[in-house]
């Protein structure tokens, strides 16, 4: 058995369809192969235990993980060449009663949208470019694993770059996507190197923008809003069930409502959904900006045409998706 030609054949397979993710879970006498395509997590195939911890051990040894460890979760990663295109393979595994999971993302530097082709609607669009114009202050973009956060930012700076050439700083973990221009800060909190401490450095390299992956911990929330109130602008992520609950989780991280009704300019709580008309997936967002921000900051619900459900609904009306 070649496992570094099966683990060929499965990366093919997956970069072919344009997965976004593999993920190998075992089970009793065998482990399920699936695949993450527009969003949709589909069966592909099944290995059998033996076949599946000698593609394990190639992965695991290939990204420079320790074969022998298997009570700890590990991260690692490996360049791949597909067809002209330089992938990135994230991979991470987890461990099981009697095996561990493996879970494989797929970063492409070819596959990418530029920011005029990632919003479903024009309007919304219109207001994101409208925020790389801030000279500073905070703007959030939040929502669950997988909803194009990550793709959204990278799309804001590399339009700033392109169109402003503004000193941005980005700190990263780990760096997705290395842009022209950007100061890529990769963040490694096992060797001591957190966020906070990377935001430290930043501010000494003279930024007129920064961008921090995501706002993880107390910590790191608190010094970025500490960095917008010193006058930069900073662009992040944050995990959230959507605009409202954005705010309640910044409170929850001990930031007070002052700071950020001083700091926060704009929230965007992002999904993607599949629109047969333009083929492909693009961004809706339920934005919170100006009044509606404010009201909100005052325990106002927002407007129920601000909400995802309204917008889902705008979508059918203008037939970008079906009822």
């Amino acid at each position: 058995m070649n496992v570094k030609k099966l683990s060929e054949e499965i990366l093919f397979d997956a970069l072919s369809k344009e997965a976004s993710d593999i993920h190998f879970i075992p089970q009793t006498g065998k482990t399920n192969v699936f695949m993450r395509i527009a969003g949709t997590r589909r069966f592909h195939s099944s290995l059998t235990p033996f076949v599946y911890e000698k593609l394990l051990a190639y992965f695991k040894f290939s990204s420079e993980m320790d074969i022998g460890e298997m009570k700890f979760p590990q991260n690692g990663r490996i360049p791949f060449d597909f067809k002209e295109d330089e992938v990135d393979l994230r991979l991470s595994t987890l461990p099981l009663s009697e095996s561990e999971s493996l879970a494989v993302r797929l970063l492409s530097s070819k596959r990418k949208l530029p920011i005029h082709q990632l919003f479903l609607f024009p309007d919304q669009l219109k207001k994101v470019l409208k925020w790389c114009n801030y000279s500073s202050g905070l703007i959030l973009f939040t929502g669950p694993t997988g909803c194009g956060k990550s793709t959204t930012l990278y799309a804001i700076m590399e339009t700033i770059m392109e169109e402003k050439g503004l000193q941005t700083i980005t700190l990263e973990d780990p760096v997705e996507k290395y842009v022209p221009g950007l100061i890529q800060v990769p963040i490694n909190e096992k060797n001591g190197f957190t966020y906070d401490e990377g935001l430290k450095a930043a501010l000494r390299h003279d930024p007129d923008i920064i961008m921090v992956g995501e706002l993880r911990d107390e910590k790191t929330a608190q010094f970025a809003v500490r960095a917008a109130l010193s006058g930069h602008l900073v662009f992040s992520t944050l995990h959230a069930k959507d605009s409202q609950g954005t705010i309640r989780r910044l409170l929850d991280m001990n930031i007070s409502k002052s700071d950020l009704q001083q700091t926060v300019r704009a929230i965007a709580s992002q999904r993607l959904i599949a629109s047969p008309l333009i083929k492909r997936r693009a961004a809706i967002l339920e934005i919170l900006e100006g009044v509606s921000l404010t009201r909100t900051f005052e325990g106002s619900p927002p407007s129920s045409s601000q909400t995802f459900p309204h917008i889902r609904m705008k979508a059918v009306a203008y037939g970008y998706i079906h009822p």
